[in-house]
This record gives structure tokens, sequence and C-alpha cells, in this order.
């Protein structure tokens, strides 16, 4: 396995800037996640890595030497694509076997890979069969073998689940997690499910038009997101945010919007008297009970999603989100008692973490 490095890559078709500068270390054996929304530049970027296409600027490095002037076949980097692209005349042991049998591998060390990649992925039944004759899930695995039996040094997965119903998906999210586990790959993976990567990947990179916005493991980009558009891709349902103004009130910062005010805990003092957003997260509001200082929002509606339940309210003209246990029960049009605890406020200036 080797260890992938991006230095100020860059690209452009026409006007149109697909990756802006971007730079990334992805050490040996790692499972990073490209995230980021349709048309942010995920894909371009591993096709970049891959060779399919080239950068305007930057350099690829593979275990710290520039590939840049290989080929994608020297690259030595498989990589797996949403439609899994099998060849539908060859049976499974065919497509698995097809790449080394280009690279002129003895047939029997060919057989070998073949017998041992199919056992890995529990496919040894499939090996004759066509891939009409397969699911959906059953030609993942096999486009997962094809990259497998060559044992690169990377492997590239450019939304390889995105074709697969959502039971199924979670199969093969558990089954990739074994599969890295097992095999110790360093794995670049694009999606724009952030459940995906959330569960997948050791490292995530956000990305939006071309930019990295953050790259941290997913506990931090999810409690301490970089900036306003992390915060509200992340999660679902998403950050609540509100804007307003740091100001001095009885001797302690307090957040004032147009609707209401928070005392606050940590913050830079140089912020007062500065305009800033504030974020907190549906399930770190609660339900107040017995408080007397607490907020006061109107219940909009209710939404149960399987086990969690979240109660959509107005705090004058502010949208409120709070994540409710199923034992709550409240009725549209309700005021209801809310407390937001100040350590769990997140805050941003001009649109970065503070």
């Amino acid at each position: 396995m080797a260890s992938l490095g991006l230095k100020r890559i860059s690209k452009r078709f026409g006007d149109v800037v697909a990756l802006s500068k971007v730079d990334l270390d992805i050490n040996e054996g790692e499972f990073c996640v490209l995230l980021g929304p349709s048309g942010c530049g995920k894909s371009t970027l591993l096709q970049i890595v891959a060779g399919l296409t080239s950068q305007d600027e930057g350099s690829v490095l593979v275990d710290n030497k520039p590939v840049d002037h290989l080929s994608p076949r020297d690259r030595d980097v498989a990589m797996v694509f949403q439609n899994y692209a099998l060849y539908p005349h060859m049976t499974v042991a065919q497509n698995l076997g097809f790449g080394l049998r280009m690279r002129g591998i003895h047939k029997d060390t060919i057989w070998k890979r073949i017998t041992e990649t199919a056992s890995l992925l529990g496919i040894e039944d499939l090996l004759k069969r066509r891939p009409r004759e397969l699911s959906g899930g059953q030609r993942q695995r096999v486009a997962m073998g094809r990259a497998l039996v060559r044992r690169p040094k990377l492997f590239l997965l450019d939304e390889p689940l995105s074709n697969l119903d959502a039971r199924l998906r979670i199969n093969v999210r558990m089954e990739l997690m074994r599969l890295h586990q097992q095999i110790q790959g360093t794995i670049l993976y694009v999606t724009h499910d952030q459940v995906e990567a959330m569960t997948l990947g050791d490292k995530v990179i956000v990305m939006k038009e071309g930019r990295v916005h953050q790259i941290d493991p997913p506990e931090t980009i999810y409690n301490r997101p970089a900036d306003t558009f992390v915060a509200t891709f992340i999660g679902s349902p998403v950050m609540n945010l509100f804007k307003g103004k740091l100001t001095r009130a009885e001797g302690r910062l307090t957040f004032f919007s147009k609707d209401f005010s928070l005392k606050v805990g940590d913050v830079p003092s140089n912020l007062e008297n500065f305009d800033v957003e504030v974020g907190i997260r549906p399930e770190d509001i609660e339900i107040a009970h017995g408080r007397e200082k607490a907020l006061r929002a109107k219940v909009e509606m209710i939404s149960n999603v399987g086990a969690e339940k979240y109660v959509h309210t107005r705090l004058g003209t502010t949208d409120l989100t709070i994540r409710v246990t199923k034992r709550d029960s409240f009725q549209p049009g309700e005021t209801i008692p809310l407390f937001i605890d100040p350590s769990r406020l997140h805050f941003f200036y001009k649109g970065r973490s503070i």
C-alpha cells in the first residue's frame, strides 16, 4: 500500500473552476472520504489521481514521488465506478482476471488471485455466472474484486454504492468496512452521502465548489465544523444557525438575535459588538421542564424519523429544530419551554468557526 499526496491541484473546464489549489495528504492504510454536494469537484479530483484527467496546476505524489508523468496503467491504482463497468460477455472469473491477463501475469497466478479474492468477498459460487445473472450487490462485489485482485497501491472508489437500494447500501457499507480492516489498503472514496462518509472514513474531506473546507476525522467534522457550510452540510436535520451580535450585558457576554438572547461562555472578547452566527445541534437543545428563564417556542410540526423524533418550532420569527424523546408528546400550536446549554454553542464570524 502507499501514501498519497496532492499539492495545489487546480483544474478548470472553460470558465468553470472545478478544483482550486487542493492540498491533501493520505497516510498509508487510511480510508479517506471525499464528501460534498454534486458538482463540487470530487470525481474530477479522483480522476486526476487515477491519471484519467490531467490537472492544470499542482502535483500528485504516491509514496512521496510525483506520478504526473505516468499513464493510468503505470500509476498502480485501481478505480471502482458507480456503474460497475463489468464486461457483460465475460463470466465473473473472467472479469476478475481480465486486468491481470492484460498485464501478462501467468495463468496459475491469475487463478490463485481470483480464488483468493472471491473467497475474501464471498463470491466463490458466482465465478461461472455472467453480470446479467447477478444482483446489484453481487455486481458491486465483483467490481470491488476486479480492483482487489490487482493488489494496487491505491484504491479509488467513485460513488460505488449510489445505484444500490437503501438496505443493500447498508450491507455493502459494512462489507467495505470489514474489507478495509482485512486488507489495510489505502482508499480514497467519493460520495455525496454524509452517512457513508461519517461511517466509513478514518478521515473526511469536505468540499464545495472545488475547494476543501475541512479535513478531519468524522467526530471532529461533526463536533467542531470549520465553517457554516460544513456545519449545515453535516447532520440531519441540519444545525440551527442564528445571526446576531455579541454584546456585554450584566457583566456577561451575551448573544442577541432579533428574537432572543443567550448568555454565552468561552468566546473571544475581541468579538464584542461584532455580528456573528451562533449554531446549535437539534440534539443539544433541551425541553426546559421547571426552568424559570426558559426560551418559549411555538410548535409548528412534528416529524418521526425511525427511532428519532424531531419538533420543528418557531421562536419569534426564528425556525428552531429540536430532537426530543419518543415519550415527549407535543401538538402543533403548543408553546414549549427550551434550554440551550451555552457550552454546546458553535460560534462563527464571517462564516468561519471562532
